[in-house]
């Protein structure tokens, strides 16, 4: 019988899977990750949030680790090195603003900075930088009008659409970033940088935006809060988020981990 591949990396995502209700990292959670980094298993924290807003999080976990942030566009250390950017041209971000004037109320554009203008709602005068991406938030029902807008544009070829949906809370984001971008290009990306097939990657999400991720990996694992295109898809389902489903998907697939 031929033995599996070990898992060399294991890439989590963190609100609806790593982060519990409350929004806080379980005990169990934080000890399992802790154990397959000191057993020299790399952690990656792959989100659609931004690399500042991710960082208090991460850095809850004590040990130095890379980023895969804004849903693929960026991955940078927790000390500030950059790996990769994937921006969105801004003329592109230009016609797309223009494509959803309806929706401007829900716009927000991001930017790689942490000086004035890193967020930008509803203005585009002073387009003079690429963006990282633009996002559309707000209800269910509205987002869902958004989406078809978005489809409707004719910028299919120059854009990636990504969705993260939480019925319970009426709310839906879209993100739309440059071509060809998402947390499963990053993900590929960056296991090819260290050299590592996807036979041994791990990823573990809860929505749609988790789907390229997972689709990636050797081993998807889906929490057991997952949204339903994801499950699906047949991939192997964890506890929920808020039974320590990270720390389960962890002990059960790293082989002679005690944890």
């Amino acid at each position: 019988m031929v033995k599996p591949t070990p898992i060399r990396l294991i890439a989590s995502d963190i609100d609806g899977t790593l982060l519990n209700p409350q929004f806080q990292i379980s005990k169990e959670d934080l000890t399992a990750l802790e154990r397959a980094h000191a057993a020299g298993i790399e952690i990656v924290l792959v989100t659609g949030r931004r690399h500042t807003f991710a960082l208090p999080v991460a850095k809850q976990l004590g040990f130095d680790l890379w980023l895969i942030s804004s849903n693929g566009a960026i991955t940078r250390s927790l000390s500030g090195e950059t790996f990769h950017r994937d921006l969105m041209p801004r003329e592109t971000c230009r016609e797309l603003c223009t494509a959803m004037q309806a929706f401007r109320g829900n716009t927000v554009l991001t930017f790689d900075k942490e000086t004035k203008g890193a967020i930008v709602i509803e203005r585009l005068d002073d387009l003079n930088a690429d963006p990282v991406q633009s996002m559309f938030c707000g209800s269910m029902v509205r987002m869902s009008e958004a989406l078809r807008a978005l489809e409707g544009s004719g910028m299919s070829n120059r854009i990636t659409i990504l969705r993260t949906e939480y019925p319970d809370r009426n709310l839906s984001m879209i993100d739309v970033l440059n071509a060809g971008c998402s947390k499963g290009h990053a993900l590929q990306r960056w296991a090819a940088h260290r050299g590592l097939g996807r036979e041994q990657v791990m990823a573990i999400g809860d929505n749609h935006n988790d789907v390229e991720m997972l689709e990636f990996a050797g081993l998807p694992v889906i929490m057991g809060n997952a949204c339903e295109e994801l499950r699906g898809r047949g991939w192997t389902v964890t506890l929920g988020n808020d039974q320590c489903g990270v720390a389960a998907a962890v002990a059960e697939a790293v082989s002679g981990l005690k944890l």
